[in-house]
């Protein structure tokens, strides 16, 4: 910008000042309200700068080619209910090919664009057969979004070895054989999307939920391993990795903490956001790492904090899960 110009802007401003009201001129012209305004200016370049740079950094400073449905196939674990029952609904209406692979047939109709192969994805030889039949039928997924997931409250000396075992296998293993499956050809094609649906609990963890928070740990730390390997690795710069951190979901996951009502004061999300926000991942052809709702995003920071900070968030939600189960007892009288 020439000095002129400058000059012109600043010349202009003026202009709109003077017209305003005495009261609020001098109010805009206060030295602590000009001090807010430029404290609450740089935030917001910081923050925009940040994001941009995030979005950069992560894609590689390379766009992608633009989102044509028609050219895509999408995987899809765990839609048969649930956030991947909303994640078919908003993505079928993009006129896009999605296979879902679950164990559990869908509760609704199947929308004519939408394919299901029942399957169990912690079994390495049963996915793999899958796999096969979905390239042979439809041709290689373009886009893989690992979304299966359970949550089986306990305590580690309390809950059954086999909930153990099975919330792992859903929420972190089969990552591993999804992407075995799937990533080859997406590195061939240097074309492609892994999308990871984890949680906020992949940050802090809490009582009763110990195995749910190591298998979310662990899935943002695939995320991460995964994203370094396609870029060091194999060399593949247009291949996208995206993980969703959602808070609680309204979902049969979470039916008795909604049951507690005003005893269980956390916000409880609708799938339809969590949705957005992978469906918005995939048609901007972005990756990076998304927190729903987005006003909890500094929670990814919680391991940067004091560990007197991190201990007394982690004591925080531990006492509300405690309250919790006991409401849960009483209401089973």
């Amino acid at each position: 910008m020439t000095n002129k110009q400058l000059q012109l802007l600043l010349h202009t401003a003026q202009s709109l000042l003077s017209g305003l009201p005495k009261g609020f001129q001098k109010v805009l012209f206060d030295s602590r309200v000009q001090k807010g305004l430029a404290f609450f200016l740089a935030f917001r370049l910081a923050k925009g700068a940040n994001s941009y740079l995030s979005r950069r950094v992560q894609n590689n400073w390379l766009e992608v080619d633009r989102w044509d449905p028609t050219t895509e196939l999408i995987a899809l674990t765990g839609g048969a209910g649930g956030i991947g029952k909303q994640i078919v609904k908003d993505l079928s209406q993009q006129n896009v090919k999605i296979v879902i692979l679950d164990v559990t047939e869908p509760d609704y109709p199947l929308p004519p664009n939408v394919i299901f192969y029942q399957t169990d994805i912690t079994s390495r030889a049963a996915l793999k057969q899958v796999a096969d039949q979905i390239r042979k039928d439809h041709g290689d997924p373009t886009v893989l979004i690992n979304n299966a997931g359970v949550a089986l409250e306990g305590s580690i000396l309390d809950e059954p070895d086999e909930h153990i075992r099975r919330t792992m296998e859903v929420n972190t293993l089969s990552h591993f054989w999804t992407v075995k499956e799937f990533l080859p050809r997406m590195v061939e094609k240097d074309h492609g999307h892994i999308i990871t649906v984890a949680s906020l609990a992949s940050f802090v963890s809490f009582v009763d939920c110990v195995d749910y928070s190591c298998s979310k740990a662990s899935a943002l730390a695939f995320h991460e391993g995964l994203t370094q390997e396609i870029r060091h690795i194999y060399g593949s710069k247009k291949v996208r990795t995206s993980i969703i951190h959602p808070l609680w979901v309204r979902t049969p996951m979470i039916d008795k903490m909604t049951q507690a009502g005003s005893h269980w004061k956390e916000p409880v999300l609708e799938p339809h956001e969590i949705s957005s926000a992978v469906v918005g991942q995939i048609v901007a052809g972005n990756g990076g790492q998304v927190v729903v709702p987005n006003s909890y995003g500094l929670t990814a920071l919680v391991r940067a904090y004091p560990n007197w900070i991190q201990e007394w968030i982690r004591n925080t939600v531990s006492e509300k899960f405690v309250t919790l189960r006991r409401l849960e007892r009483e209401m089973s009288k």
